[in-house]
């Protein structure tokens, strides 16, 4: 099905529906949050009759980093919603566990749309776009806008504008292909602002996370002969520097930055317990089965999965579907 026929039916999902609720998946990024402000921003400039309700999977605030974007004052918790929407729209993912609280929501909503870039077992949705081939999210939303609309705002651009650096990491990580940046500035033209983005994003980082930063640094270890970086940062860490779960996203970026190294992995430790990982690869190779192997998700090239336990049984967990990912795996897997 050409996305063109997709997008008309998700045209005429909205159009019979009054009430309609966006969420975008549990811990959400940049992605998330922008999909969700510029896809409902589409939505009433195609159809100002509609009443839409951006939704939160979590009860945790917005992430520090996002809350410049426009629009960012209508997210509204799940708790704090209590309707049965005529539409319930997935943003940013395809599988209905990632919606954490907002998973009674859908259940109780008339139909279900989604918008999403990541790979798909089994649907669930009346009618949806999912291109894995897509860069971000964002990508196909800024189609879809320019489906139904024709033009957009500037709020608009900027939120989708956010939504696809972030996603590609600043057009640095593979998936950063012709449609990224041929999307990325059509949406400059119509008024998004990449300083802003960089400057709120990358360049207003806390004291705080600079100096944890500074510690998940000192421990970054490689393994496998330095083909596997390594680093995290635990709930002490996190209390002694003052800063939030939500703003530790970026750390993975540093541990790629090792020279030699082709994945990357950071493993944080959250409440209930639980440790988060982050997983990148800067190879072919395809981390996103080790991530679901772990009951989490994600692309070829950057996955994240979410286990109980503490940082040592997360990496003990974690570290021999990585080894096995190389065709000549290290005698004993120990530092090097």
């Amino acid at each position: 099905m050409g996305q063109s026929v997709s997008f008309d039916e998700l045209s005429e999902l909205l159009e019979e529906s009054q009430t309609i609720a966006i969420c975008a998946h549990t811990s959400p990024d940049g992605d998330a949050i922008g999909s969700t402000l510029g896809l409902a921003e589409v939505i009433e400039s195609a159809w100002p009759e509609k009443s839409v309700t951006c939704l939160l999977a979590d009860p945790g605030p917005i992430p520090r980093v996002y809350r410049f974007l426009p629009g960012v004052e209508r997210l509204v918790h799940v708790v704090d919603y209590h309707l049965d929407p005529d539409l319930f729209i997935c943003v940013d993912l395809s599988h209905p566990s990632r919606l954490n609280e907002a998973q009674v929501v859908l259940g109780r909503s008339r139909k279900v749309a989604v918008f999403d870039h990541h790979p798909a077992d089994d649907r669930f949705w009346d009618a949806g776009v999912v291109r894995p081939d897509a860069a971000a999210t964002g990508v196909i939303i800024a189609e879809f806008a320019f489906h139904v609309t024709h033009s957009i705002s500037d709020t608009t651009a900027q939120n989708l504008f956010c939504a696809i650096v972030t996603d590609t990491g600043r057009f640095q990580y593979q998936n950063a292909d012709c449609e990224a940046f041929e999307t990325a500035s059509v949406l400059v033209d119509a008024g998004a602002s990449p300083s802003e983005v960089a400057l709120r994003v990358y360049q207003s980082d806390r004291l705080a996370y600079m100096h944890l930063e500074a510690k998940v640094l000192g421990r970054i270890t490689t393994f496998e002969h330095g083909r596997i970086a390594y680093s995290y940062a635990t709930t002490a860490d996190l209390e002694a520097t003052g800063v939030s779960v939500d703003e530790c996203d970026g750390l993975i970026d540093i541990v790629r930055c090792v020279e030699g190294s082709e994945v990357a992995l950071f493993l944080k430790e959250v409440p209930g317990g639980e440790v988060r990982g982050n997983l990148r690869a800067k190879t072919d190779l395809d981390i996103s089965s080790v991530a679901r192997g772990l009951g989490g998700g994600g692309h070829k090239a950057a996955a994240g999965f979410t286990i109980e336990g503490d940082i040592d049984q997360a990496l003990s967990m974690t570290l021999p579907g990585l080894v096995a990912l190389f065709d000549d795996p290290a005698e004993d897997g120990a530092a090097q």
